[in-house]
């Protein structure tokens, strides 16, 4: 039937499931917009979570990221599921027993200030548009690819899916159409990770794949292999990490605290009747994340061996059918630089970047004799037609890589309708506004940043897992020390927090401007310039340890609390039945 066809035919069938649940569920009040009622059971309320959690960087960029960093690709591994385990065990029984329907609105309350409030909104737009910049932009290159559509039109494509869905059914819509992406997302990742398994190592199980020896009788374990195939091309050895220690851990822990301060995460856990459900679903969510984190590893070097064998000096004119389809979307292009009709894939830019830090496809770098440039978001989406697979799993993926965008991304636009409708409006601007016009006014907002998040998804400022990444710092710069100082320290204050969360956040957009976007300088500072040799990726944990010291050293020369606010979170810190046996 062909790839086309079958990408057609699946991605039809899931929109409309998707569809189809957003008008059973429909919201009909403020309640069910925000938090979906508050009556999400915790089984369901688990995949929605792990559905949200997992993103186009889980799906189709962090196996990316693993396939050409390798050994140091690792550190998204540990920090975005050591910061799931922080979120669940450190954050979200609090969270919810306090009650409220944001993170902005917990820090309203708690700080006792509008100013904290519009300073948390603030955080939570610039994290949410960063993050949903990167899930804009995998929609895009699936569409691109397989549906064969330009970029742009994919991702407006995407846009017009996500409105309909999340304007109509909020929270509630959201979440039971998430459960149904997790499905999707998980069965698309496995199924081809599965079949390639077996291909290789004669291993079914990936995760065991992975280190194990190859089927063609040599005895050779996968992972010696890459090493070999990379060594011979002049990239590092696979298997060993080119990363300083200081980086590593910074990366590591910005990933794991920006994790536990993400809004569009933590929400989730308001969706459910007590606090001992939020803790079942983070449980729940944790197991069924750990699919796809542990399989990512094998899938990273399965593709990465297939991708060489299958390029690497080989005749151009007799490159395989799929390698054609991608160079049409840009994601992988070839330049004959020696004129011998052969693909040479070595160490080194095959092109000249732009201004913007762009590649430049009309200008071959002419220091390297690399001729292949691939990005890397295309290693989880290509890696079925590399191995040669069926076109229903080629299809399949392309579907799981749109839910997996897609749920993420009607998260954080709930977030960004939520935090301008019911932080901003109702409780700054105008707090006598009627509930139909605040759910009214959620709508719009939700308009407004699909329209938003469009243009960065058309215009993205690099690729999908790096421009996610970046949103991890902001997070941990801004939410996380107000959020844990808010839960565990009564003392801390709004004059404490507000300084904090301003000192954080502006660190890292300042960082993250010079050396990741190269605004101040004509062209992108080295790595030599990082400060302490710390990556943008990373410096959202110097940044967090900034607002932790500007928070406390602020509160000690500030007035304490009012007393019914230290009472609060006395309060949320106590378990629920405790009763008078906790005095």
């Amino acid at each position: 039937m062909g790839v086309q066809n079958w990408t057609y035919i699946l991605v039809g069938i899931t929109f409309a499931i998707y569809i189809g649940i957003a008008i059973w569920s429909r919201a009909s009040s403020t309640k069910e917009f925000y938090v979906a009622g508050g009556g999400v059971s915790p089984l369901a309320n688990g995949m929605a979570t792990a559905a949200d959690w997992m993103s186009a960087a889980s799906f189709i960029s962090m196996a990316g990221i693993i396939s050409f960093a390798g050994y140091d690709g690792a550190v998204y591994l540990m920090g975005w599921t050591g910061g799931y385990v922080l979120l669940a065990l450190l954050l979200a029984p609090y969270l919810r027993k306090f009650g409220k329907f944001t993170v902005p609105d917990f820090i309203g309350d708690r700080y006792y200030s509008k100013t904290a409030r519009f300073v948390a909104v603030l955080c939570a737009l610039l994290v949410s548009f960063t993050y949903v910049a990167g899930q804009m932009r995998g929609v895009g290159i699936v569409f691109s690819r397989f549906l064969e559509v330009d970029i742009n039109t994919g991702v407006i494509i995407g846009m017009l899916i996500v409105l309909f869905y999340a304007v109509l059914g909020g929270m509630k819509g959201i979440t039971y159409t998430q459960v149904a992406q997790y499905c999707v997302l998980i069965f698309a990742f496995m199924v081809p990770a599965i079949f390639i398994s077996i291909q290789m190592t004669g291993n079914p199980i990936p995760q065991l794949g992975f280190g194990d020896t190859l089927s063609d009788g040599s005895g050779t374990y996968l992972l010696d292999k890459l090493d070999g195939l990379s060594t011979e091309l002049g990239f590092a050895q696979y298997t060993e990490g080119s990363k300083s220690m200081i980086d590593v851990f910074a990366i590591t822990l910005a990933l794991m605290v920006g994790t536990a301060g993400l809004p569009h995460v933590i929400v989730r856990f308001f969706t459910v009747k007590r606090v001992k459900d939020a803790r079942k679903s983070a449980g729940i969510a944790l197991l069924l994340i750990v699919i796809l984190y542990t399989t990512a590893p094998a899938v990273a070097a399965f593709a990465r061996t297939n991708l060489i064998e299958t390029v690497s000096n080989k005749p151009y004119n007799e490159v395989p059918e799929w390698f054609s389809k991608w160079e049409e979307t840009k994601l992988i292009s070839f330049t004959d630089k020696d004129s011998d009709g052969r693909i040479k894939y070595i160490k080194g830019a095959a092109y000249l970047k732009d201004e913007d830090g762009k590649v430049d496809f009309t200008k071959p770098n002419p220091d390297s004799k690399n001729e292949l440039y691939v990005d890397r978001d295309i290693m989880v989406l290509a890696n079925p037609e590399i191995a040669r697979l069926p076109d229903w799993v080629i299809a399949l993926v392309a579907a799981g890589g749109l839910a997996a965008a897609l749920s993420t991304a009607a998260g954080l636009l709930l977030v960004i309708s939520s935090s301008v409708s019911h932080d901003l409006i109702k409780k700054i601007i105008k707090p006598s506004i009627s509930e139909k016009g605040e759910l009214i006014a959620a709508r719009l907002s939700a308009v407004g940043a699909v329209c938003i998040a469009g243009y960065f998804g058309i215009n993205p400022p690099g690729f999908v897992a790096a421009v996610v990444a970046l949103a991890f710092g902001l997070a941990a710069a801004s939410f996380f020390p107000a959020i844990i100082l808010g839960i565990f320290y009564k003392r801390m204050n709004k004059e404490g927090a507000i300084a904090g969360m301003v000192v954080g956040i502006t660190a890292m957009l300042l960082y993250m401007i010079k050396y990741k976007l190269g605004w101040f300088d004509e062209t992108l500072p080295d790595k030599s310039e990082w400060w302490f040799g710390i990556s943008p990726e990373g410096f959202g944990t110097v940044a967090m340890i900034l607002n932790f010291v500007v928070s406390v050293v602020i509160m000690k020369f500030t007035p304490s609390p009012p007393e019914d606010v230290q009472e609060i979170v006395e309060h949320i810190r106590i378990p629920s039945g405790a009763g008078e046996a906790t005095h």
